[in-house]
């Protein structure tokens, strides 16, 4: 009989992520400090033209507990960030699907228009497709400014499949295709892990796909392919001590909080918030103000996301 302790993940430790201020052995936890606004995320809205199996932020066709934002808040925040002379270099869009908030060209726009890089995170499924002539426009007037990076969980189709749903991996190809055909800059993002082999195994199964189809992306390069570690806040990891920073040989100021906060708006707020990152839209805790200016602060490492995905797993959504 197989021992399931041993081939199980272990389940996290309830006693852990606890205390903003103290890890569950009571050493002092690691704490991020904010060193300028570089990069502004905005959550387009929670609602997706699919439903994934294993969605940290719980996409779907019926989840809209983060709302369509308007051009006209994010155009808020950006001069707000502009008063404060931020040093904000990019604006990253992710869901949800982007793509099915109608405001999203033209929050683009505004962002490029701006001089800023924009980045937007799509599964480039048919949501995409119907701005077609939207994105041409776009890519004519800003050209390299505007990157598309697709959510491509694996290089063979039942792998994708599995996760995304029948179907989505040909769906996503041909959007993928097309974005290169219009010469488009094109980002892929998989998941480290995800299947049988190591990252080795895995970029080089990418790069057979891109060749085969034509897709000018570096699978060689970690920014234009990124393989993100798997989230589970129900699997144990350990707690980010202030220690761990030597022992691990790693900076609080590479971590994407130190240079980064999300926008959402919940559903029934009279306007939106700013979050601590991408990967905390619902923990109160990592809820920073409703201006730029409020979320200048400190932002303790108090979730398991925060020492998987960001310290252990070397991951950062943005560039």
């Amino acid at each position: 009989m197989t021992n399931l302790s041993t081939t199980l993940p272990r389940r996290l430790d309830p006693a852990k992520f606890r205390d903003p201020a103290t890890t569950a052995k009571g050493e002092r936890r690691a704490v991020v400090a904010f060193g300028g606004l570089r990069t502004l995320w905005v959550n387009t809205g929670t609602l997706c033209n699919i439903t994934c199996r294993n969605c940290y932020i719980e996409s779907s066709p019926r989840n809209d507990a983060l709302v369509y934002i308007s051009a006209a808040e994010v155009a808020t925040a950006l001069d707000e960030a502009a008063a404060l002379a931020a040093p904000i270099e990019e604006v990253g869009f992710t869901g949800g699907e982007p793509f099915l908030n109608r405001d999203l060209p033209a929050m683009l726009r505004d962002a490029m228009g701006r001089g800023l890089r924009a980045l937007v995170l799509t599964n480039a499924m048919k949501p995409m497709t119907n701005y077609a002539q939207a994105l041409l426009a776009l890519r004519e007037d800003f050209g390299p400014l505007l990157t598309l990076r697709v959510s491509l969980d694996h290089f063979e189709p039942a792998l994708h499949d599995l996760e995304r749903g029948e179907g989505t991996f040909a769906k996503t190809l041909e959007g993928l295709g097309w974005l290169a055909e219009n010469g488009f800059q094109i980002h892929v993002a998989g998941r480290a892990g995800f299947g049988a082999g190591d990252e080795a195994a895995m970029r080089d199964g990418y790069a057979a796909l891109f060749a085969a189809h034509r897709i000018p992306v570096d699978a060689a390069d970690p920014v234009a392919l990124m393989l993100f570690p798997e989230m589970d806040a129900g699997i144990d990891v350990p707690e980010i001590t202030e220690a761990c920073w030597d022992i691990l040989r790693k900076s609080p100021d590479s971590m994407m909080c130190a240079s980064s906060r999300m926008l959402v708006k919940r559903r029934g707020a009279d306007r939106p918030a700013f979050v601590a990152c991408t990967l905390l839209p619902y923990d109160p805790g990592f809820e920073m103000g409703s201006t730029v200016a409020e979320a200048a602060r400190p932002v303790a490492l108090n979730h398991p996301h925060c020492a998987k995905f960001c310290v252990l797993g070397g991951a950062a959504c943005s560039r």
